[in-house]
């Protein structure tokens, strides 16, 4: 009889999932796991941080639409409860944060396991699962012929809205004075671009995407009302709110910042998002792509169009037209060094349209969002929810080498706040091992938020013990963040002007062999134009 070991086991279920891609860090006990996994046909890809290879797990499930699942290594069974070597309740801990945690009972449990982590992370609400694997499984072997063969799990199944809630919508939707649009990373997720751009544009609706929503419409579509943002959330009288939470990104769909008497029309997977800070008028649980497609085919035989001759779209066109005025002033500006706008300016006129552009930061993320354009579906990946800082190279890395492996010729730019760069900056180190078609930006203000000049940093050097007196806000002025790129062999700029800015971001655009990064130098004082509705207002800074 022939016999495998609990690695081989592993590696055969993932396959058998249709895994294509995994991400981590090997030790003790999980080495033989991940050489199992190449063997198998699974593309490995070694990070140097745990934290950044979860992040490039997560961008990749949801650029392909298949599983996040977390494999771990624990004590050895027989070790339990004796103070065993890194001995902790993963499993407990994990059901927190996971849809799905169990450990295998046997080795021959592993195929149903995995099967049932796969299954569980996509179906309904997408999310991630743990898989806790002991020590003593992964070299220990048994029979073939006993372990029960689990095939790949079905598709998760496509659910429809109940027929009576689509007309309740669109009759509420037909009322509306001021309607809008939101779209969600719940549409891009859900592969709806097609069916929805034909909805906004047979309707005649303004849409708004969510910055994870960028891109599922392009951003330059004659119905974006993007660059009218707070406008259109605090004056909309109806919104339909598709694949989007109301959470905090959307002001939580709450005074001042909305209407108080706003209608919503809440297309979502998942019922229990259903009424979350506001009660919708009209639920529509489902499918996203499904839902919208049925929205289509109502008004398609209905002939319905919102007019483009309306006040609500003449306001939103002039506030547009107002903010397009402001950042071009800021853009246009031909100082040094520079400003934020100053900066994506110049980006934006270079960047591909077929390109992914990755951000995070904080200045850095939120004017980036405003001036990059997404053309494409999915091809924009930012610190979302969360808000987490260190998520950049990572989802760089997963979109990288999905790119590579497809080979559309498309470059991944990663947008990153220079302390936000500090995070996972080691993970250059990957890009280059890879060779991996990476862009990253640093847009280095010297620090969170704002930072120092180099002449004032050195005058308060003098002054005494820095931990001290250095503003908790400040980093290392001018700190040259490309040397770490060019130390593991790729492409390092320092960059300071416009003209050195555009040199070098071409160059980087044309170079397939091998990753670049610009660390470009902005005044630390670039700031934000002033905001009707910050965000995050908290800090007096």
């Amino acid at each position: 009889m022939e016999e495998v070991t609990g690695a081989q086991l592993i590696a055969e279920a993932l396959k058998a999932q249709d895994v294509e891609y995994m991400f981590g860090i090997v030790g003790v006990p999980i080495i033989e796991v991940a050489m199992a996994a190449q063997a198998a046909g699974i593309k490995y890809v070694g990070m140097r941080n745990e934290q950044a290879a979860c992040y490039a797990a997560s961008a990749i499930g949801y650029l392909t639409g298949r599983p996040v699942v977390v494999i771990g290594g624990s004590s050895d069974q027989n070790q339990e409860t004796t103070g065993a070597f890194q001995e902790f309740p993963q499993v407990e801990a994990c059901r927190l944060y996971s849809k799905f945690s169990a450990r295998p009972s046997s080795l021959e449990a592993i195929p149903s396991v995995i099967e049932k982590a796969v299954r569980t992370s996509m179906y309904g609400r997408p999310g991630a699962c743990y898989v806790d694997i002991s020590g003593d499984m992964v070299n220990a072997k048994v029979n073939r012929s006993n372990v029960r063969v689990v095939s790949c799990c079905p598709p998760p199944p496509v659910s429809l809205a109940d027929h009576t809630a689509i007309t309740e919508a669109l009759s509420v939707l037909k009322g509306a004075k001021r309607p809008l649009v939101i779209i969600g990373k719940g549409a891009a997720y859900g592969r709806a671009e097609a069916s929805l751009r034909e909805l906004v544009e047979r309707s005649g609706l303004p849409f708004l995407p969510t910055p994870m929503g960028k891109g599922v419409l392009p951003d330059d579509h004659p119905n974006c009302v993007a660059a009218a943002r707070s406008r259109a959330l605090l004056q909309a009288d109806v919104v339909v709110l598709l694949g989007a939470r109301l959470n905090w990104i959307l002001h939580f769909g709450l005074p001042p910042r909305f209407d108080p008497h706003l209608k919503v029309i809440q297309v979502d997977l998942c019922a229990e998002e259903m009424g979350n800070n506001v009660r919708p008028a009209v639920a529509l649980l489902g499918d996203i792509n499904a839902i919208v497609s049925q929205l289509l085919e109502y008004v398609r035989k209905d002939g319905w169009k919102y007019p483009s001759n309306t006040e609500w779209w003449s306001t939103l066109k002039e506030k547009i037209a107002a903010n397009a005025k402001i950042s071009k002033a800021l853009a246009l500006q031909s100082v040094v060094p520079m400003n934020y706008y100053t900066v994506f300016h110049h980006i934006s006129q270079l960047l591909p349209h077929d390109c992914v552009i990755v951000s995070e930061g904080a200045n850095t993320m939120d004017i980036g969002r405003t001036m990059l354009h997404n053309y494409l579906p999915r091809h924009r990946l930012d610190a979302g929810t969360f808000g987490t800082m260190g998520v950049g190279l990572g989802f760089a890395i997963a979109a990288a080498a999905l790119e590579k492996s497809q080979n559309k010729g498309q470059r991944i730019v990663c947008v990153e706040g220079d302390s936000a760069f500090g995070f996972s900056g080691m993970e250059v180190e990957t890009m280059c091992r890879y060779n991996l078609p990476v862009v990253i930006i640093v847009v280095n203000n010297n620090g969170i938020y704002s930072g120092m000049d180099p002449e004032t940093w050195k005058e308060m050097a003098k002054m005494g013990d820095l931990t001290t007196i250095a503003p908790p806000v400040t980093l290392l002025p001018e700190a040259r963040y490309h040397e770490v790129m060019t130390a593991f062999g790729g492409r390092g700029f320092l960059v300071r002007t416009a003209e050195e800015l555009r040199s070098a971001l071409q160059l980087s655009l044309s170079d397939w062999e091998r990753p670049s990064l610009l660390n470009v130098l902005i005044d630390p004082a670039s700031d934000r134009k002033q905001q009707e509705f910050p965000w995050l207002t908290r800090s007096n800074l």
